[in-house]
């Protein structure tokens, strides 16, 4: 008898998000939805007015109170059709606000071909003259440095009227890959058919039993095979959408689109892919000691995430992950850790996953409440690391809507994956500091060894994939499921290197990656991880000056570019340093391995 999923109204109470924290039930999110409507309409009456301070403040004004209640509209409706997505009430209410935001942006459309109308320096003259209007001198910026990329205000309504077009091979994705796709049952180690999922995939790649390990990679990956043609008609739809969006635009590519939206260089994309491509040799290495140490012949593609060490068989129960995760990050002060509890003993959690849950985890800042964190835990040391990388994105988010103004409060998603990675630092620094054991110390490794392969080489390995199918789709090519197959297999053998059997079915990975949705979304996190790396490294040699430096960077919001922000912080991401920093460490772990197993 297979393992099924228990049923969300199954799941106990205090394992699941406080969605009532957002709105009290579903007539309150519908009064708002009226109120943004409401509000809409009195904006859309400055249309041609916007031609003097006072229209300008009372425009701007309106449209973060508008931003406001559509962040909070839309972060309800997420949340509740997330943790359930065959539920088609919950459905119905983010099928709505999607097409409502995409109203409002129609009807607001004219704002910034209007503001951008303004002769040069005219809004210099503004803020003179309304004093207030200085409170969104940032914002008013920002929308000036996109005036080469602004259409004029009938173009601008057409794309704004198309987002809903624009956005649906994404969406289709979401709903396939969660609530349609449906995977075999395999044997487990104990010899029970298990459901395979979303959510136990990686524990099942974690067995010791390696034909556990074979059975779940292949299931996996030929139910991925057997949709081929929709997935990769869906993923090539996503890339013409960006195309799309880039030309209409007048940007140069996609990835320039991409990397303007967040004020971070091109260069910096293109410089990560360079900089690993020339530290390949560390990466060949690595897999070299997990062959060795796995004492297997050949060492194939679902060898890659089981642990090194045998003896160590750690379940860690989700209190227990909480416990530790809260005593690991003593470093960043009891005010730090009281927020962290706060979200701890008032339901900021969804837990465990269930039936028609979404994968993955993530974390979601919400105006006017707190942050909500989506785990899928399986009780395993990833689940432990995912908890602390959460709650770090989490408190991100805490920290610059309490010390922001709204306008000024949402990170951009550069700097996203900085705080959490920081936390997961701190958490292998302090597992590694409570233990001489040999063995746990060299599982412990094998996890961060695991982590910066994982989050540095294979999201730079993403990334180079997004880029390769962007470049080739803006020649013309048309992206057959073949050819992406052929991309994504070409890269693996690069990147893993001639001691890694690269199995054939790997070439479908890429259709189970959600990410590549997210537009040029994935090298953030390789970036990320080395500022966090040199970040933690910081906070635990030098204490105090260094975490009041990180709680600026912390509460920072978008009030500066997200290279000033980490600069702020210590770090200069500008320059290679926190990449080759990095690596250096990702040298030293596999010393210290190969030591232990010499």
């Amino acid at each position: 008898m297979a393992k099924e999923l228990p049923k969300r109204s199954e799941v106990k109470i205090e394992d699941t998000w406080k969605v009532e924290d957002i709105y009290a039930d579903v007539a309150a999110w519908e009064a708002d939805i009226e109120k943004s409507l409401k509000l809409t309409g009195e904006l859309a009456g400055y249309e041609g007015k916007l031609n003097t301070a006072e229209n300008v403040y009372a425009a701007a004004k309106l449209e973060e109170e508008i931003d406001y209640t559509i962040s909070r509209l839309y972060s309800y409706a997420a949340r509740v059709s997330d943790v359930d997505t065959g539920n088609a009430e919950n459905q119905k209410l983010l099928m709505r606000i999607r097409t409502t935001y995409v109203g409002i942006n129609e009807k607001l459309s004219f704002i910034d071909p209007e503001l951008l109308a303004l002769p040069d320096g005219e809004i210099e003259k503004f803020y003179a003259e309304k004093p207030e209007l200085e409170y969104f001198r940032r914002a008013l910026n920002e929308r000036l440095r996109f005036k080469a990329h602004t259409l004029n205000p009938e173009m601008e309504k057409l794309l704004a009227s198309a987002g809903e077009v624009i956005g649906l091979p994404g969406n289709a994705f979401s709903m396939f890959n969660n609530a349609d796709l449906v995977f075999p049952e395999i044997t487990d180690e104990n010899g029970e058919k298990v459901r395979l999922t979303h959510g136990r995939y990686i524990p099942f790649l974690e067995s010791q039993d390696r034909r556990v390990r074979k059975e779940a990679f292949e299931a996996m990956y030929s139910t991925y095979e057997s949709y081929k043609n929709t997935l990769a008609a869906l993923y090539a739809g996503q890339v013409k959408s960006h195309i799309f969006s880039a030309r209409a635009r007048k940007y140069d590519s996609c990835l320039d689109a991409a990397v303007f939206r967040n004020n971070v260089p091109g260069e910096v994309y293109r410089n990560l892919i360079e900089a690993i491509h020339s530290n390949m040799d560390k990466m060949y290495r690595y897999v070299r000691l997990r062959k060795k140490m796995l004492g297997v012949d050949e060492l194939h593609m679902y060898d890659n995430a089981v642990p090194l060490v045998k003896d160590v068989d750690v379940k860690i129960p989700f209190e227990e992950a909480k416990k530790t995760v809260y005593e690991a990050l003593a470093p960043l002060g009891d005010d730090y850790r009281a927020i962290l509890k706060e979200g701890f003993d008032n339901r900021w959690i969804d837990v465990y996953e269930n039936e028609g849950k979404r994968s993955g985890a993530y974390s979601a800042g919400v105006p006017g409440a707190h942050p909500f964190v989506l785990l899928n835990h399986s009780g395993t040391l990833d689940s432990m690391f995912t908890l602390a990388h959460e709650m770090g994105h989490a408190l991100h988010s805490y920290h610059s809507f309490k010390n922001q103004p709204y306008v000024d409060a949402q990170y951009v998603i550069f700097v996203a994956e900085v705080a959490s990675t920081c936390n997961e630092v701190l958490l292998v620094k302090y597992l590694l500091s409570r233990t001489t054991d040999r063995d746990q110390r060299a599982y412990l490794i094998n996890h961060f060894l695991d982590s910066f392969k994982s989050t540095v080489y294979r999201q730079t390995m993403f990334a180079e994939f997004e880029l390769k199918t962007h470049e080739m789709a803006e020649k013309g090519e048309s992206l057959t499921p073949d050819l992406l197959k052929k991309i994504y297999y070409d890269l693996n053998k690069l990147y893993f290197g001639d001691d890694m059997v690269v199995d054939d079915a790997i070439a479908m990975e890429w259709a189970r990656i959600p990410h590549f949705y997210y537009n040029f979304y994935v090298y953030q996190y390789a970036t990320g991880f080395s500022a966090a790396v040199a970040l933690a490294e910081r906070i635990l040699s030098e204490g105090a000056p260094a975490v009041e430096d990180y709680k600026k960077f912390l509460s920072g919001g978008c009030s500066k570019t997200p290279i000033e922000l980490l600069k702020i912080a210590g770090v200069d991401m500008s320059t290679a340093k926190p990449i080759n920093d990095g690596l250096k460490l990702f040298d030293e772990l596999l010393d210290e391995m190969e030591k232990l197993y010499a």
